[in-house]
């Protein structure tokens, strides 16, 4: 059963502002589905298999390259310092942090640095980093901070959703790393200085511009599963 608005807003152990939960309301069902996608289950309980896992790791760390560089261009454009300071470190966590976690599993699957930087994006990913760069270039702030929300707040509403459902993972575990990284309470402070800033974006903000944000929140909300997708199904370019 998906994951209703509802019940993201009320397990969140960190605030959701009004305009948060505006555009989890715009994402309707797509925010949900990520939930329970055949990927995400396998993942939770270890059955997924190592190619389909390699596959969605190599691709998922040319996104968080793209995720890096919309925050960046998001800070040139703030005109607070802590909202400045705030982005460059979202760019060089995405980049840092979660790049740990992909070296780690890149020593046990086979694949590095070269491989990854001679990657070729999927159809999905190449369009999902082209939406978040696009808004963060020449939509509001507002725009720009809510197509770059979701990948974050989803992955920490999913870590914290599946130790809920599962509770403690198991050592033997072929996925622990990743469902600790994205169960750490640490998140919660991460979410703590996102979800604020979108409010106050949106508040500065007209009502066109809010709602073109909401939109932007709902694709990429909609890309999230078609990034589960395109690693189940291994995607290649059609022709």
């Amino acid at each position: 059963m998906s994951v209703t608005l509802e019940e993201t807003v009320d397990h969140a152990p960190f605030a959701v502002p009004p305009f948060a939960e505006a555009c989890l309301d715009a994402a309707g069902d797509a925010w949900g589905a990520s939930f329970e996608h055949p990927f995400v289950e396998a993942l939770a309980d270890g059955s997924l298999g190592a190619e389909r896992f390699k596959f969605y790791q190599m691709q998922d760390a040319r996104y968080l390259e793209a995720f890096a560089d919309a925050a960046s261009l998001i800070s040139t454009r703030c005109e607070d310092p802590d909202d400045k300071l705030w982005f460059v470190e979202a760019a060089q966590m995405a980049l840092v942090v979660e790049g740990e976690l992909h070296a780690g599993y890149g020593d046990k699957l086979g694949y590095g640095p070269e491989d990854i930087r001679a990657l070729e994006l999927t159809p999905n990913n190449r369009a999902y980093q082209n939406h978040m760069i696009e808004r963060a270039q020449r939509g509001t702030l507002v725009e720009a901070t809510a197509a770059l929300a979701p990948c974050p707040w989803l992955y920490v509403a999913l870590g914290q959703h599946l130790e809920r459902e599962h509770g403690a993972v198991p050592e033997n575990h072929p996925y622990a790393a990743w469902l600790e990284m994205y169960r750490d309470p640490e998140f919660n402070e991460y979410m703590d200085n996102l979800l604020p800033r979108l409010q106050r974006f949106a508040d500065a903000a007209d009502d066109e511009a809010r709602e073109r944000a909401r939109g932007a929140f709902a694709v990429s909300a909609r890309y999230e599963w078609m990034f589960w997708q395109q690693a189940w199904e291994q995607q290649t370019w059609p022709v």
